[in-house]
């Protein structure tokens, strides 16, 4: 007869069991590359636990711009006809500015910049440590993403692709205390290196001489430097600039541009194409058409204008 009761192990050696369990993973983890593969193939299997826990703010979402308001979307519609109307005034000046750019180019032999591509992601899942700021996003290897990818939302630079697996890829914020990125002062061009601070809503520049200028409003963005983000992107505002008697660095707190806390979608920037599925390409089609209707028909006309003044001095050396 079976006892009603079965006594097993004791707590503790239940705890020291799992305590060897866990510092032998982490040994392997930290030593072999073996490990990536099981944390791979567990984020695989995971995928739609993730899928299913984002179904009902998919399904929220849906509902809210199902039934809004008549007055409402007529608020919107105006608001977002009267930002179209002032981005297009913007980028009439945008579009002679890019030529004049290629044009200058030209005449020191420098090359053309290079044309990001993007790729639309959309966020499926925060991390659960108070800590860590981490999202999860919806493109994995099979779309083209790769670890070190940058990424960014309309506002500014979100982070960078820390793990890929098949159909979700992790992203680091800028606000995390792991995350350094290479910034310059768009006023001036003074280099500098701006670090996470665990708050969403502040960003540190270090080792900033006192004699730097740099001033409280100044607009940073990324310089480029290490190959790892395209420069040129808004990263933070300049919101606090101390100088201390006596210290040889000043206190410099920006804070980020990018909605950290409530951005949805996102762009990852210069997917791999060849490992890009059709589907895919097709939503980073869209956003290309959509940025185009929004006024990047000034890049074409500017290249257009780019190709005239290359035949005119063209002509003019064959002239001399």
């Amino acid at each position: 007869m079976n006892p009603l009761f079965v006594k097993g192990p004791a707590l503790g050696l239940r705890l020291l069991l799992c305590l060897i369990l866990s510092l032998v993973l982490m040994f392997a983890d930290y030593r072999y590359q073996h490990m990536d593969r099981v944390r791979s193939v567990l984020a695989v299997a995971v995928t739609p636990l993730q899928w299913a826990v984002d179904l009902p703010t998919q399904l929220w979402s849906w509902g809210a711009t199902t039934f809004t308001d008549r007055n409402q979307l007529l608020d919107e519609n105006a608001t977002l006809k009267a930002q179209a109307l002032q981005l297009s005034s913007k980028n009439q000046r945008m579009a002679y500015l890019i030529a004049e750019n290629l044009r200058l180019r030209e005449l020191l032999n420098g090359q053309k910049p290079y044309k990001d591509r993007f790729l639309l992601g959309e966020v499926i899942g925060l991390d659960s440590d108070a800590f860590v700021h981490q999202v999860l996003i919806n493109r994995g290897r099979d779309d083209g993403v790769y670890e070190g990818q940058g990424v960014v939302d309309a506002l500014g630079l979100v982070g960078q692709v820390i793990s890929v697996s098949t159909y979700t890829s992790r992203v680091l914020l800028i606000a995390d205390t792991a995350h350094a990125v290479p910034v310059s002062v768009n006023r001036n061009g003074f280099r500098a290196v701006a670090l996470g601070s665990g708050d969403m809503e502040l960003l540190q520049l270090s080792h900033v001489p006192d004699t730097a200028d740099i001033r409280q409003g100044d607009l940073l963005v990324t310089s480029g430097l290490g190959g790892r983000f395209p420069a040129g992107y808004p990263v933070a505002e300049v919101i606090e600039v101390t100088h201390r008697p006596g210290k040889p660095f000043a206190e410099v707190n920006a804070r980020p541009l990018a909605q950290l806390e409530r951005s949805r979608y996102v762009l990852l920037l210069n997917p791999k194409e060849q490992d890009a599925k059709s589907q895919h390409d097709d939503d980073s089609g869209v956003v290309e058409a959509l940025s185009e209707k929004s006024g990047m028909r000034g890049e074409s006309n500017s290249d257009q204008s780019d190709s005239n003044a290359a035949k005119q001095s063209a002509e003019k050396r064959q002239g001399g």
